[in-house]
């Protein structure tokens, strides 16, 4: 198989896969990967992995290093509102314990997410959402 087809797979399934996650950063690996087929598709180059692979990988930097403050400008606009910012103070439910300094397991609607917590929480208990991180939720314990 010839490198411009690989590439354009490659390409293809990251801009596929982008569509699932909503980061942008697969989309830029995308189109580099896009670019990279092509270069590969250039007479002066359809052997030369190296060039391909750098030249795709230069547009995907360049994407994100210049695209980061206007995905900022659009994510702190006027009307914009992450769903999983609305987590925070929605109930959920203790599936695996979670301990001072040790994350558990928490179910927020559909969904499960470590948690952490300041106080012990055992399994079945009621919790409530505090804050968010990236991938961890501090919940605490559910009070009436």
């Amino acid at each position: 198989m010839d490198w411009w087809a690989i590439w354009l797979i490659v390409g293809g399934v990251l801009i596929i896969l982008e569509m699932l996650t909503l980061t942008f950063y697969l989309l830029w690996l995308g189109i580099g990967a896009v670019v990279a087929a092509v270069v590969a598709l250039l007479p002066a180059a359809p052997d030369n992995f190296v060039l391909q692979a750098l030249s795709g990988g230069l547009v995907a930097l360049l994407l994100t290093v210049y695209t980061k403050p206007l995905t900022r400008k659009f994510r702190q606009s006027q009307g914009f509102k992450d769903a999983i910012d609305d987590m925070v103070g929605k109930p959920g439910i203790v599936l695996e314990d979670i301990v001072d300094g040790a994350p558990g397991i928490v179910k927020v609607g559909s969904e499960t997410w470590s948690a952490i917590s300041k106080h012990m929480l055992h399994k079945e208990e009621k919790v409530r959402v505090i804050s968010r991180g990236t991938t961890v939720l501090e919940v605490q314990k559910w009070e009436d």
